[in-house]
């Protein structure tokens, strides 16, 4: 076999891999379809991710009187256990998971600064311990760790830049994997990570064009165009943060006036009420008073859902999606404040357009940890290709 037919069985391979991962169970002549192969080469392919306890075959009603019932693919999505991580400038949550990123356990530690090494102990102590939770004897029963930063990556290993940890050139994916005997390690930025898990496991499955708009600590924004992830070496970057959205809004700490990180990320949210009632406030206050009708957390809270109806609609335009899945640590916004975001998206939308199907999702810091771990999967299942 030349180099070339290897390299191209394996780009079959992948391929094969991931649309059982994300649409399984799927029938072969489905499989065929999309992925140009006969059915010999499906055959061919697929049997060491059967031999191998990944895939199995379900039976499906026959169609015709002619031939054998076909028998569709699907993942096992017991068959390996991997771990997603969460980092933060404050605190690292990680969830053990299946095959299609499902939170079977989790747990969580607070950090006590923001110095490497001891990030990595951090790390590593959350990853044996929500092992231990998920009923794994040790490490050696976990496939993977996939860990999600707020920051750029690059070639899924060195983190270059980290705002929220004040890093830059961190070859975290090595030293974690020394810290764990070996484990692999993936790492990946944290919106682009939750842009994948959103497309195999989540509201974007089956969804060949959306956008994932993210709001917590800052301000995020992933795409997927021809059901395939944009990743740039740009991201990571924050570029969806400094959106021009409210002309007359309260300045970022980059001077920019009513930008999305401004009007719409949790600290600039709670700067707006702290500097009005001239105290320190946590964002869940800011929603509860919000809630209780205070008039200042009902006039910051309305600007905010305005802003976010406004980033919506430029996102949907722009992009030409019709699909948004919304999510983020900040998400309690929309609850206290739907009804203005939904005005705003209405207006700057065009009325002909194709309405704009919105998920909502309030998972919080478990949807971060689940979008690692489907990066771990991912880079897992090219282990397995490797070595087929």
């Amino acid at each position: 076999m030349t180099d070339a037919t290897t390299t191209e069985a394996s780009r079959s391979a992948r391929e094969l891999a991931r649309e059982v991962l994300i649409h399984g169970p799927i029938s072969r002549s489905e499989l065929g379809r999309r992925l140009g192969l006969s059915p010999a080469s499906l055959t061919r392919l697929s049997k060491p991710f059967l031999d191998l306890g990944l895939f199995v075959e379900g039976v499906e009603e026959q169609k015709g009187a002619i031939g054998r019932p076909a028998k569709p693919l699907d993942v096992r999505v017991d068959a390996r256990r991997f771990i997603g991580i969460k980092v933060t400038g404050d605190d690292v949550l990680g969830v053990a998971t299946d095959l299609r990123a499902t939170a079977q356990a989790r747990a969580a530690r607070a950090l006590g600064g923001h110095d490497v090494a001891a990030v990595v102990a951090a790390i590593a102590t959350v990853v044996r311990e929500v092992a231990a939770a998920s009923g794994a004897g040790d490490l050696t029963d976990v496939a993977g760790v996939g860990l999600s930063i707020g920051g750029n990556v690059a070639g899924r290993r060195i983190v270059k830049r980290a705002p929220f940890l004040e890093w830059r050139d961190v070859p975290l994916a090595d030293l974690l994997e020394r810290e764990l005997g070996g484990l692999p390690v993936t790492v990946e930025n944290d919106v682009t990570a939750l842009t994948t898990a959103e497309q195999w496991f989540g509201a974007g499955r089956g969804v060949p064009n959306f956008a994932v708009v993210t709001i917590g600590a800052g301000v995020g924004y992933g795409l997927v165009m021809y059901d395939r992830v944009v990743v740039t070496p740009d991201s990571g970057l924050g570029l969806a943060g400094h959106l021009p959205l409210d002309a007359s809004g309260p300045l970022c700490i980059e001077g920019h006036r009513g930008c999305s990180t401004a009007m719409l990320s949790i600290p600039g949210i709670c700067a707006q009420l702290g500097i009005a009632l001239g105290r320190e406030v946590t964002y869940d206050e800011v929603l509860e008073l919000a809630e209780a009708g205070h008039p200042l957390a009902v006039s910051i809270t309305t600007a905010a859902a305005r802003a976010l109806g406004r980033m919506l609609a430029y996102i949907a335009n722009l992009a030409m999606v019709d699909t948004v899945v919304l999510s983020g640590e900040g998400i309690g916004l929309w609850r206290v404040a739907e009804g203005a975001a939904r005005e705003a998206l209405a207006a700057d939308r065009d009325a002909e357009a194709s309405p704009l199907q919105l998920h909502v999702d309030d998972a919080g810091f478990v949807s971060w940890a689940r979008g690692a771990a489907a990066i771990a999967i991912e880079d897992a299942f090219a282990r397995l290709r490797l070595s087929a």
